[in-house]
């Protein structure tokens, strides 16, 4: 009996320790992937093995696997998968949007003969639990009987931005005896490489040659260079390897100034007509071959920012006007059709909202064009009801009236527009209009000393810009020259210097099939923190 009782008591304590050792496995499993936070896994999925082999010569495959030593997903794959050459129909690759221990590629296309291909993953390449990446992961193989081994490095730069945009396509086109500087906009190059998020570039696995070397901001990434949706720059010579592996100045991307073209008119309300344009249109005229009443009157004005001419008239009872339209040498006619529109009502917003900086111009603008201005039904009083002369000028570009006067630091000033004041030209009349608004002492403005060191004579523009890039001030210099930037609001600001080669007072533009850079621009290396009631004296030497 005693036996059997201590037999039982040991059985017990087995089944005890046996369900006890279970649990500890149990829970020690299911924390394996950071037991009591322990490292985390920082390290990126690694290539086992591929079929083909990596760097395989005389390939002749049609499906590639590359496999790694842990489950890894592909991210943004279409943004990051650079194939140079480029394929002209695109490699089905899987899996995408699973976990998978491989990479499988199926080549839709035909291979060049004696081609050494790459496939760069950029960083699409991430292990499935950390997204730990695996940085510019290449595959590479060739069709040929060796695997090209030439480089290429450089960087690029925006020709105006003073930061460049990420994502640039870099190409490379050969420069041989089918080569024309046309083929830039319908054939794809022979090797092709991404900046991705950085400025630099680089090219691997190069044949010997003569290469002409682009980038591209490619709206569609097809690496196919369309003038009007694409940022274009190139090296200004040809690129000869293996003697040129690395480009010593930056490629200057600009967008290319698109031609002339009249697009359309249309009437965008009753005696207003819009004129539509692509291009430079500076010299763009307008001219009636319909009849109008003798005491018709007549407007037109580019739009700010839009390529877009607005065109006014006095109403009229027709169904249609012609219009004949110039530039330069390029004559259009059209004719609108009229339907029964609305006049616009008359909008009168102000640019001043309580406080008139030394800097500003208090002006009204407006959607129709005033024609009349009754200066006995305005007023300008300062804070101690004082009347204050003004002087208006309307701008011959805008429908805007700038209203001047001589103001005083630390004061308040009233103007206000009795009914009548303004009359536009549909003789529509502006309601009271009533405005207020305060100068600051000097002392809460700062100023910027810069002394231009000029070393070349260069004609130059010197521009005063914010952070966003609005412009304060622009100066024009053509030798070295102490120069001031006063009475500016406490922030930051960029100072650029645009070499002005032909003397035109604005910056200019490349064109590639001309082979013209863009006029080059220079910041000043730091951006200037301006405070209330200090001077920031700095030099600006121009190379």
């Amino acid at each position: 009996m005693f036996i059997c009782i201590k037999l039982y008591f040991v059985i017990k304590q087995f089944k005890f320790l046996f369900y006890f050792g279970f649990l500890i496995t149990i829970f020690s499993c299911a924390r394996k992937g950071n037991p009591d936070g322990g490292p985390k896994d920082e390290d990126a999925p690694l290539m086992v093995t591929a079929n083909p082999p990596y760097k395989s010569v005389s390939f002749n495959e049609k499906e590639i696997k590359i496999y790694f030593d842990e489950y890894i997903n592909l991210k943004e794959l279409n943004k990051n998968l650079v194939v140079s050459p480029p394929f002209k129909n695109p490699a089905l690759i899987t899996p995408q949007g699973s976990p998978s221990k491989y990479i499988n590629i199926k080549i839709i296309d035909t291979l060049k003969p004696n081609t050494t291909y790459t496939l760069n993953f950029g960083k699409a390449v991430q292990d499935n639990n950390e997204s730990n990446v695996l940085e510019n992961f290449k595959y590479v193989f060739s069709t040929g009987t060796y695997i090209d081994s030439l480089t290429l490095k450089g960087s690029i730069k925006d020709a105006i931005k003073r930061k460049p945009d990420i994502d640039i396509s870099v190409l490379l086109y050969r420069i041989d005896s089918a080569y024309s500087d046309s083929l830039i906009y319908k054939q794809k190059p022979n090797y092709v490489t991404n900046t991705i998020d950085t400025t630099k570039f680089e090219f691997t696995n190069l044949q010997k040659g003569k290469y002409l070397l682009l980038a591209l901001k490619d709206a569609t990434n097809d690496y196919i260079f369309n003038p009007k949706t694409d940022k274009i720059g190139f090296y200004k010579d040809t690129i000869e390897l293996p003697k040129d592996s690395l480009v010593l100045s930056a490629i200057s991307l600009f967008k290319e100034k698109q031609p002339y073209i009249f697009k359309r008119g249309k009437e965008a309300s009753k005696g207003k007509i819009i004129f539509g344009f692509n291009g430079d249109g500076k010299e763009m005229k307008i001219t009636s071959i319909s009849s109008f009443p003798e005491k018709s009157k007549v407007i037109s004005k580019f739009e700010k920012d839009k390529d877009t001419l607005n065109y006014w008239y006095t109403p009229f009872e027709t169904d249609s006007l012609n219009f004949v339209i110039t530039n330069g040498k390029q004559i259009d006619t059209t004719t609108i059709m009229l339907r029964k529109k609305k006049i616009d009502s008359l909008k009168i917003n102000s640019n001043i909202r309580g406080v008139l900086n030394p800097r500003d111009t208090f002006f009204l603008e407006t959607n129709n064009p005033i024609i009349n201005i009754d200066t006995t039904k305005i007023t300008l009083i300062d804070k101690d009801t004082l009347s204050v002369k003004y002087q208006f000028l309307k701008s011959k570009k805008e429908n805007k009236i700038a209203f001047l006067f001589d103001r005083k630091h630390s004061n308040g000033y009233s103007m206000e527009f009795l009914p009548g004041a303004l009359s536009d030209i549909f003789s529509v009349e502006n309601d009271t209009l009533k405005y207020s608004f305060n100068t600051k002492k000097i002392e809460d403005y700062g100023t910027i000393k810069l002394n231009v060191i000029n070393s070349k004579k260069s004609n130059l523009i010197i521009e005063l810009l914010t952070e966003k890039n609005e412009l304060i001030e622009r100066k024009f210099l053509s030798s070295s020259e102490l120069i001031n930037f006063n009475f500016l609001l406490p922030k930051k600001y960029v100072v650029r210097a645009i070499i002005d080669s032909d003397n035109n007072k604005r910056w200019d533009s490349g064109i590639f099939l001309n082979k013209i850079q863009p006029e080059e621009i220079f910041y000043f290396s730091t951006i200037l923190n301006v405070r209330a009631n200090w001077e920031n004296i700095e030099n600006f030497t121009i190379n």
